[in-house]
């Protein structure tokens, strides 16, 4: 989802936050979406927020990657909607999630499940090509080949930056409609397995690499127990570390 701002400039803000869209409860919704259970007041607004996926220095327009939630109360409105639709975006745009805390010598994992992969997208394109300090690497998670978004452009980014590696994983290969090549399993498959510090050619350790963590709460649990077991710890305001997490429910 793509909105351009209608007479007013785009907020500042950095890479890896959120901003909060809405529409009206009167709406319309997506044809092919569930009913709804509470029908809102069609007077209100259904806000929600969401990560940024554009580049911070873009200022033409801002970039959601939002999936359909059939039963949801705003995304089958947002589903709905056609070019040139009006639809509300907050001037305001916050949140912790970016590289600022990041030292610029560190490596920067980047793992995401489904949608989670959004603020990655706003960090390298914000970020690349001038940052060749450090190395990027995405993983990225999902249940089919097909729900695995940006995927051609993150394929063309890993082509033409050398400090960019992606990785992706599918944990339902068997139904795929092509025969999957990839990886199979979940994304905390390929730190465990060691594919990392295969293309790095050396292991990711806390004095080398910070890791960011977005998506299904449940991976973020997990990947947590793996790399405490390395030696990373999670970052706060009180305490720095080399985890940085956002759940998305």
């Amino acid at each position: 989802l793509r909105i351009v701002p209608d007479g007013w400039t785009l907020a500042e803000f950095e890479a890896g936050q959120f901003a909060v869209i809405g529409l009206p409860g009167a709406s319309p919704r997506y044809l092919y979406s569930e009913s709804e259970g509470t029908v809102p007041d069609p007077d209100k607004m259904i806000r929600r927020a969401y990560s940024i996926a554009s580049s911070s220095v873009n200022k033409e327009f801002i970039e959601f990657y939002i999936t359909l939630v059939g039963s949801g109360a705003l995304t089958p409105r947002i589903f709905a909607l056609q070019q040139g639709d009006p639809i509300y975006l907050s001037p305001k745009i916050t949140g912790m999630f970016t590289m600022s805390k990041v030292p610029e010598d560190k490596n920067l994992v980047l793992i995401s499940t489904g949608t989670g992969l959004a603020p990655y997208m706003s960090m390298l394109r914000s970020a690349l090509p001038g940052d060749g300090k450090r190395r990027f690497s995405v993983i990225h998670g999902a249940r089919h080949s097909w729900e695995l978004g940006y995927r051609s452009e993150l394929i063309t980014i890993e082509r033409i930056c050398p400090n960019v590696d992606y990785f992706t994983i599918i944990s339902r290969p068997d139904s795929e409609k092509i025969k999957w090549g990839g990886f199979t399993g979940y994304v905390q498959d390929i730190w465990t397995r060691g594919h990392l510090a295969e293309t790095w050619g050396y292991d990711p350790t806390p004095d080398n690499t910070h890791v960011f963590l977005c998506g299904n709460p449940k991976m973020i649990d997990d990947v947590c127990v793996i790399l405490g077991r390395d030696g990373f710890k999670e970052h706060t305001k009180k305490e720095p570390g080399e985890i940085h997490f956002e759940r998305y429910w």
